[in-house]
């Protein structure tokens, strides 16, 4: 990366500062905490052995939030050390996903976590009374011990993170970070709403006594460092971290670097990557270059044209699989955590993201981030003005693509596909839905690569109708029956309320 120019235009003042904190903390709902001490973890190499001697040296409580925990040698080895503090008198309350641990994690793992003393909780299962709550998720991927050291992560817990050497499988490609300071009292506080939002909430405990909402309270809470740390703990419909996103994309000057698992932007948030890169900022974006569903490729390929055409970078990891969900921008500001770009997580889940403004690790960031490129190919629009992946770009540097320009890892190993996350899957259906819309609604002109995605959704709907009018008792009964399961909810629900009420 070039170096940063110097400010010539006042927007390194101090007023200027206090602006932007002013609007970063109104956008998130999160107050920025200094004096944090913050440590960068890369893949499960990392993450995992900290989070364990963590988990070991706990004196009182455990708080452990995962969106997955995958019942496999990884899942049994931190299933075995929550027990092992359990029984040393360790408060230890796991909160997972419905969703994240179906087909995952059998009911007999959980009963052996209760059977060792650990409170184990679920996150929304499907209920009568909600048809549609069950899309709502805890995505979080976040433990925090005794109110002192926290990790925020985009990591879950399953052996495809470790990898298997005996069988050619590389470790997943994700990043953490571990908190220490008072911005753990906010991660520690994220933990007690969700714990009360699927039962009784927590009672008073030390570690949560100091988690207030007001930032002059950081007088109140330990120093561990010189990192200034925003917590955002989104919940479903608040989109704290998207307005973030929005502003960050606005107010970046050099450079944003993006890497998403699942990236699905929306209308404007493209439109504001566009209009960074016209402004002249290095906008790159580093997301999967495989998929275990075909057909999901080529509708994640279909975002990339407007991408592409406005200056954007976008690049294709090689490896097995990119699950990590970082941003770092003008070498100042980075982002850490579980939220993916696209609506699901921005609106409609539980996550938890951590934002830090300190300039020697945004640095830490830019270096990963360019590491990350070596193992990727940069996708293009080639001659026909198609999305194209064929290798670096002439005159690219050196860190652009993978050495040769071809769908191999620097390592020489085949690219594979990535197997598991259903978030690939959400990610292609988001961008169906965005082609469909705009194609009936006529609110926006659809780009030529959304031809495909067209006429593959018109053909399923035609299909569909044509199965509806031969046999049309097949439609009615399933339709019906979601038709009397919302009347009857609502009903339930008005019921409810109106004695409730009086």
């Amino acid at each position: 990366m070039s170096p940063q120019k110097p400010d010539t235009t006042g927007r390194d003042s101090p007023i200027v500062r206090q602006l932007a904190n002013q609007a970063f903390s109104r956008a998130s709902g999160a107050p920025l905490r200094e004096h944090n001490h913050v440590r960068l973890l890369q893949d499960a190499a990392e993450n995992y052995p900290a989070w364990l001697d963590a988990i070991h040296g706990a004196r009182r409580t455990i708080h452990f939030e995962m969106y997955i925990i995958h019942e496999d040698d990884q899942g049994r080895l931190f299933a075995d050390a929550l027990m092992a503090r359990a029984r040393e008198g360790v408060r230890v309350r796991l909160l997972y996903d419905w969703m994240g641990g179906f087909g995952k994690t059998s009911r007999r793992f959980w009963r052996r976590l209760r059977d060792g003393g650990v409170e184990v909780r679920c996150y929304n299962p499907p209920r009568l009374d909600s048809p549609l709550g069950w899309t709502s998720r805890d995505h979080r991927k976040m433990i925090a011990i005794d109110g002192a050291v926290a990790f925020v992560t985009g990591l879950c817990v399953g052996q495809a993170w470790v990898g298997d050497p005996s069988r050619g499988l590389a470790p997943w490609r994700d990043t953490g970070l571990e908190l220490r300071g008072p911005a753990v009292a906010d991660c520690e506080q994220a933990f007690a709403d969700a714990w009360a939002a699927a039962g009784p909430p927590l009672p008073p405990e030390p570690t949560l006594s100091n988690a207030g909402s007001d930032a002059g309270s950081d007088a109140a809470l330990p120093i561990a460092g010189d990192v200034a740390v925003r917590v955002v703990a989104t919940v479903p419909y608040t989109a704290g971290l998207f307005r973030l996103d929005q502003l960050v994309a606005a107010l970046a000057r050099h450079s944003l670097w993006l890497t998403d698992a699942y990236f699905a932007g929306t209308t404007p948030y493209v439109q504001a990557l566009r209009a960074a890169a016209a402004d002249g900022v290095d906008v790159r974006l580093l997301v999967p270059g495989a998929s275990d569903i075909p057909i999901v490729r080529l509708f994640s390929r279909a975002g990339y044209r407007p991408l592409l055409e406005a200056g954007v970078r976008v690049y294709e990891w090689n490896g097995p699989m990119l699950h990590a969900k970082t941003a770092v921008a003008d070498a100042r500001w980075a982002r850490v955590g579980s939220t993916n770009l696209n609506i699901a997580s921005w609106m409609g889940n539980r996550e938890l993201d951590a934002i830090v403004e300190n300039g020697p690790f945004a640095q830490q960031m830019q270096a990963m981030f360019l590491a990350d490129l070596e193992n990727a190919t940069e996708v293009v629009l080639d001659a026909r003005n198609r999305v194209r992946a064929p290798g670096p770009r002439p005159g690219a540097g050196a860190h652009a693509a993978s050495p040769k320009g071809s769908p191999s890892s620097a390592s020489g190993l085949p690219r594979a596909a990535p197997r598991g996350s259903s978030g690939r899957a959400l990610a292609g259906a988001v961008r169906i839905g965005n082609t469909v819309s705009a194609a009936i609604t006529n609110r926006r002109v659809l780009e030529p690569v959304e031809a495909h995605i067209a006429l593959i959704s018109g053909g399923l709907l035609l299909a569909l109708a044509a199965l509806a009018v031969k046999f049309p008792r097949g439609l009615a009964y399933p339709l019906a029956l979601v038709v009397a399961w919302i009347g009857g909810t609502l009903l339930y629900r008005g019921i409810r309320l109106h004695t409730k009420h009086d």
